[in-house]
């Protein structure tokens, strides 16, 4: 008889051993690894823990929640400003004092002549070493312009006088010249030319009378009227000596010019035209704001225009221009005749 028959009992009770052991090992191995897998496994006790932590926090929060927790703005004693819960002042210091801060309301001005309190209600930062040059609302004016015309910095509506950024850029001129020649009793044969090479005169054969208008087509057509001829005495820079002269008095037609009266000597020689040259200036112009910043337009001497330049009031009257600058003339808001002198290449320096 074999040992298994003999010790059946022991061993299957030795078996059942071994695989009750196999079972415990392969449950633990199941179970760390749920564990390893999901972090939030069942680990309690069995008590009233939970998995989660803090999650009886949960209901107090959704608690708090529904409390009213407004501000209100704090009450002030009279004469005392209010708090602002929610726009804090920046906090400014002195270049002289560091380490002691700058109560922009009570303080100096942090950029004189602009006082603390007109940053603090258009809600703008002082604390900028450039902030009085700064713009804002971007319609070319600066907050110390805003400040001086007593505009608001923040609305490119409210603007001050365009004519502060009038930009004389550069000047055209045509210079031209009436020569007069001998005359028959009141009647003169006259001739132009002028810097761009352009001529014209009246017919050969043919003399203008006192009232006509001269020049009937070609440049400068009926442009001029002979006024008339008178007989004045000089002394002649070559002899020195008391000589008689006969002096052409011609009108302006054109518009901007009309009524001007030049005096021309008869005849007048080709070495001395110089002396009486004439000029046609026309001045080149930009408007540095409100969108307009270089671009160019022109207006003559002696002529009305409008910023912007084609708006419909023409409230400005370019009474001079030289090749290096010009005399611009207004009426401000209050009547009063304002002159602009403007350099060429510059801005205006405003005079009474």
């Amino acid at each position: 008889m074999s040992w298994l028959l003999k010790n059946y009992e022991k061993a299957a009770l030795a078996g059942a051993a071994v695989i009750a052991l196999g079972l415990v090992v392969l449950g633990w191995q199941k179970s760390r690894g749920v564990s390893e897998d999901f972090g939030a496994g069942l680990q309690g006790s069995g008590s009233n823990t939970t998995a989660v932590a803090d999650a009886a926090l949960v209901p107090i929060t959704l608690q708090s929640m529904k409390l009213d927790r407004t501000w209100t703005q704090a009450k002030t004693l009279p004469g005392d400003r209010p708090v602002d819960l929610f726009a804090g002042i920046a906090l400014f210091i002195a270049s002289s004092a560091p380490d002691k801060p700058l109560d922009p309301f009570t303080g100096p001005p942090i950029h004189p002549p602009i006082p603390n309190i007109w940053w603090l209600e258009h809600r703008l930062d002082p604390g900028f070493a450039d902030s009085p040059n700064r713009d804002p609302d971007g319609d070319g004016f600066s907050n110390i312009e805003e400040f001086t015309a007593k505009t608001d910095p923040n609305s490119n509506k409210s603007i001050p006088a365009l004519s502060a950024k009038l930009r004389f850029v550069k000047d055209e001129c045509l210079a031209w010249v009436l020569r007069p020649g001998y005359g028959d009793a009141d009647k003169f044969p006259i001739s132009y030319e002028d810097s761009k090479r352009q001529t014209n005169k009246i017919p050969a054969g043919e003399m203008a009378a006192p009232n006509d208008v001269f020049f009937q087509k070609g440049p400068m057509a009926k442009r001029f009227k002979l006024l008339g001829h008178e007989i004045r005495k000089e002394i002649s820079k070559s002899t020195k000596a008391e000589i008689e002269v006969t002096i052409v008095r011609i009108e302006e037609q054109r518009p901007n010019k009309k009524g001007l009266v030049y005096e021309v000597p008869s005849p007048l020689q080709e070495e001395r035209k110089n002396e009486y040259l004439q000029y046609d200036r026309t001045a080149i112009l930009s408007l540095e704001a409100i969108g307009e910043t270089g671009k160019e337009f022109k207006v003559e001497e002696r002529t009305s225009f409008a910023l912007p330049f084609n708006a419909p009031k023409k409230d400005y009257f370019l009474k001079q221009v030289t090749p290096t600058s010009i005399t611009v003339e207004y009426t401000d808001a209050q009547g009063a005749l304002k002159t602009l002198q403007i350099p060429k290449g510059s801005l205006p320096r405003a005079s009474e």
